[in-house]
């Protein structure tokens, strides 16, 4: 009698899982939870259940489990923003975000379209120099200028954005600077309020109560590994949208208040190691007006996909790592309380505080310079509030990479309650054509989950391989216009 073949060392642990899934598992059951996540990277697995009960019968309506699932657990997506850990819920993030900015410049999803003829206004802010850095200059015509190194560098050239001369360039002014960009940004909403009533010759009382300005802005990385903002900035009338702003509030006046803000928003830090820094803004910035039609170079659509293209990006732009090296079990420290509170070595980190050494990251040396220099100013008593070891894989920058005023537009969790009242009505039709109720109003639901882990069995994750190629082909398709979009 022979033996059965040992295939542990000749079939790879995913299509091995695949087969044990075919074999003891509804495997159809299998591929159509993995099919619904869309091709998400890391699902959230959940344990738990969810009864609906008619209030009037007491009569069971629906009920799910996640025991009945063949791998006893309930995936759901992970809805990260950052296409780096997830290219398939970014994109749904970057789509919310192009409708969201879309209808504060054009109208729809509650906002009135005649936001379309408010002045409105795409403004970029930079940050200042801290030393001179490697670059790709143009002239009028277009041909390339000599860098400061005598070098005509190419667009890929890894060393653009890096300093001339390392040992001069001011890394504790970039990483603060990346530091406080969150807190710049606030300041200079508030100047130019302020300045906006000074050009108009008026108090601020009086440009309150008759004008309101409206905004979204998204984060983007230089390669030099500093932050700069892009806004769309917008007048309004006193009650948001739905009003016309006053004929003195111009897209003049709105380029003019941009200046003096951002000359004048500035935050001081002190410190005992490094002396005084002024947080300011750069001497480049542009104000640019959005065109209501479509013949000109800005309009709602290309802003709009514009700002969702860097809202679904993270620091790689700058060559860092998208993930934190602050060592958990002793929270960057380096120790960790013994007993009798005594201090021992955190075992995970050496005593350093760093999950993985900051010498051995696959970074340019620029990138591990400033990631160095952050770690270092997290040391300091006075920058403990920065919580720079947290923020060192981002250079130091821990702000919002997306954010908006209240009366822009509709809002993120609006969009999503869009999509949720969606699937609710197609379950309802669906409930219909199977003959049962579909009355809401007497139903009562009760749920209790609980969070086991993220990821996928390697079976599971080879058919996710499937689902993003075909997701990647559909997409490639329809850019090539075999397609319909």
């Amino acid at each position: 009698m022979h033996r059965p073949l040992d295939l542990r060392h000749v079939v790879s642990p995913g299509l091995r899982d695949l087969i044990e899934l075919a074999n003891t598992h509804n495997l159809d059951r299998v591929t159509e939870q993995v099919r619904d996540l869309r091709g998400c990277t890391s699902p959230v697995n959940l344990h738990g259940w969810t009864v609906t009960t008619d209030s009037t019968t007491k009569e069971v309506v629906r009920s799910y489990r996640s025991e009945d699932e063949p791998s006893g657990r309930l995936l759901t997506t992970c809805g990260n923003r950052r296409a780096s850990r997830c290219p398939a819920c970014s994109r749904v993030y970057a789509a919310d975000t192009y409708h969201l900015i879309k209808a504060g410049l054009s109208g729809g999803k509650n906002v009135a379209e005649t936001v379309r003829d408010h002045p409105r206004a795409f403004v970029t802010l930079t940050a200042p120099s801290f030393g001179p850095v490697h670059n790709r200059k143009t002239d009028s015509a277009g041909n390339t200028r000599p860098c400061g190194c005598g070098a005509h560098h190419a667009e890929d050239d890894p060393a653009l954005g890096t300093p001339l001369d390392p040992a001069t360039y001011d890394y504790s002014g970039a990483v603060l600077w990346n530091a406080h960009a969150g807190q710049l940004w606030a300041r200079f909403t508030t100047y130019l309020r302020r300045a906006l009533a000074e050009h108009l010759g008026m108090t601020q009382k009086a440009l309150n109560a008759a004008l309101r300005v409206s905004f979204a802005k998204v984060a983007e990385y230089q390669k030099r590994g500093l932050v700069h903002f892009h806004a769309v900035i917008r007048f309004d009338g006193p009650d948001g949208h739905t009003t016309p702003p006053p004929s003195w509030a111009t897209f003049d006046a709105l380029q003019v208040a941009v200046g003096l803000a951002v000359e004048r928003a500035r935050l001081t830090v002190e410190s005992d190691a490094i002396g005084e820094r002024v947080i300011k803004w750069g001497d480049r910035f542009k104000v640019d007006q959005i065109s209501a039609l479509g013949d000109g170079e800005l309009t709602d659509a290309k802003v709009a996909g514009y700002v969702a293209k860097y809202a679904t990006k993270n620091a790689e732009g700058a060559g860092t790592v998208d993930r934190t090296l602050m060592c958990r079990p002793c929270q960057g420290r380096g120790y960790v309380r013994g007993p009798d509170y005594f201090r021992d070595l955190c075992d995970d980190c050496g005593g350093t505080g760093q999950a993985e050494p900051i010498k051995a990251l696959p970074v340019q040396r620029h990138v591990r310079q400033m990631i160095r220099t952050a770690w270092g100013l997290g040391n300091l008593p006075e920058f403990a509030e920065l919580k720079l070891w947290k923020w060192a894989h981002m250079l130091g920058f821990r702000g919002h990479f997306s954010s908006k005023s209240r009366a822009y537009s509709t809002t993120l969790g609006a969009l999503r309650d869009v999509r949720r009242a969606w699937r609710l009505a197609q379950a309802e039709a669906a409930r219909a054509r199977a003959g049962l109720p579909t009355d809401e109003t007497s139903l009562v639901t009760a749920s209790s989950w609980t969070y086991l882990s993220s990821g996928y069995r390697p079976g599971e994750e080879l058919l996710a391989a499937q689902v993003r190629h075909d997701v990647a082909h559909t997409q490639r398709l329809k850019q090539e216009g075999l397609l319909p979009v």
